[in-house]
């Protein structure tokens, strides 16, 4: 029998969420059931609703949920009913960057995580009239009390329900900026780090440097606020774009040039400022996912002499393993996740979204109380 939930469905591109309620198929082959506990609100969400999915019918978003398994489809064996899990990116695990231990470039990755649907065209969400409304967005749509998820996302955690507030975002924005430090990146101790931008995915990289041993750990961003932040979080410096070249500041500060360079912005200007702050030889790896077309011109004889731009999708992690080593580290007192978020009750999404829009708040987390009786 379908579940019934509510969920905040984006009716059309750039429209506010509208709290809904929907009926929920069952799990099907490779899915689980998922009451959530909380879920993050990405800067990709923000992208997304601005542009839409799919015009013709609403969709409901959301990719860094948390919660308790409730139900388990065919073939899903890593899961088990009264799990509480972190949900991720949803992946194929059968292509070959899947079978390589790089899941984050799946081959089916857009289809899994973009489309609003499954990959045989089935939503798995429909209103009381039973039209139809997107789902499946990064493999859960966790903008809701209740999803059906693909079970490649979902990773078992030793968390308690009351805990998974501050560890739902993990799936995506801590991940990406703590896996690209710790795994795509992979500084030598004592190699010096530039981070550009000191949102959630900046500060994720941040607080992970101590545990790769990196160091010093630079970052440049415009708002006073978020700078005085970064040095409570063992930034070395925190130096404003706005009172000059921060690649001359950086290469000052650094004697020559910051060993690895992070870009959370994806602008042109900032990726351009990135590598200019490289040491030779020097890496810059660039994060930001944006929607439209992004053209960004880099002069040649910046690459030379060693130094590389290469874009990074979630860390470059697998979720099932990094995942559970950065519950770890939160519990060990060694990942402050809870200077980056905010809670804000589900109901109130459209002041979250908006504070996350204005940067009033870091990471905004969305909770869901105590669990509900499942409707069937």
């Amino acid at each position: 029998m379908p579940t019934r939930t509510t969920a905040a469905v984006l009716p059309a591109p750039g429209a506010a969420f509208e709290l809904t309620g929907l009926e929920l198929s069952e799990p099907g082959p490779g899915e689980a059931l998922i009451e959530l506990a909380a879920t993050g609100i990405c800067h990709t969400d923000l992208s997304v609703a601005a542009s839409g999915i799919d015009p013709e019918r609403g969709v409901v978003l959301g990719h860094e949920g948390a919660g308790t398994v409730l139900e388990l489809g065919a073939g899903v064996a890593h899961l088990a009913v009264g799990d509480h899990v972190i949900l991720s990116y949803a992946h194929c695990d059968s292509c070959a960057a899947c079978e390589g231990g790089r899941p984050a470039y799946c081959h089916t990755s857009f289809g899994l995580n973009f489309a609003g649907r499954r990959l045989d065209g089935t939503t798995a969400l429909r209103t009381a009239a039973g039209e139809p409304v997107g789902s499946h967005f990064f493999g859960q749509s966790s903008f809701a009390r209740h999803a059906v998820v693909n079970a490649s996302s979902a990773v078992p955690v030793d968390a308690r329900r009351e805990e998974l507030a501050v560890l739902a975002p993990l799936g995506c924005s801590v991940q990406t900026g703590a896996g690209t430090l710790l795994r795509a990146l992979a500084p030598a101790a004592g190699l010096s780090v530039a981070i550009f931008g000191a949102g959630a995915v900046g500060l994720s990289a941040l607080i992970a440097a101590p545990v790769a041993e990196a160091g010093p750990v630079y970052v440049v961003e415009p708002d006073p606020a978020r700078r005085e932040l970064a040095l409570e979080l063992g930034a070395a410096e925190a130096i404003d774009p706005g009172e000059g070249n921060p690649a001359r500041a950086l290469r000052k500060l650094t004697g020559g040039g910051a060993g690895i360079a992070i870009d959370t912005v994806g602008s042109a200007e900032v990726i351009g400022a990135a590598l200019a702050s490289l040491r030779s030889p020097g890496r810059c790896a660039t994060l930001a996912l944006r929607t439209a077309s992004n053209p960004v011109e880099i002069d040649q004889r910046t690459l030379l002499f060693g130094r590389s731009l290469e874009g990074v999708i979630e860390g470059d992690t697998v979720p099932a393993e990094f995942l559970p080593l950065l519950v770890g580290l939160w519990r060990q007192g060694r990942l402050p996740l809870e200077r980056l978020i905010r809670t804000y009750p589900f109901e109130e999404i459209s002041r979250a979204c908006e504070d996350a829009r204005s940067g009033a708040t870091i990471k905004p987390v969305l909770t869901f109380g105590a669990p509900d009786e499942v409707e069937r």
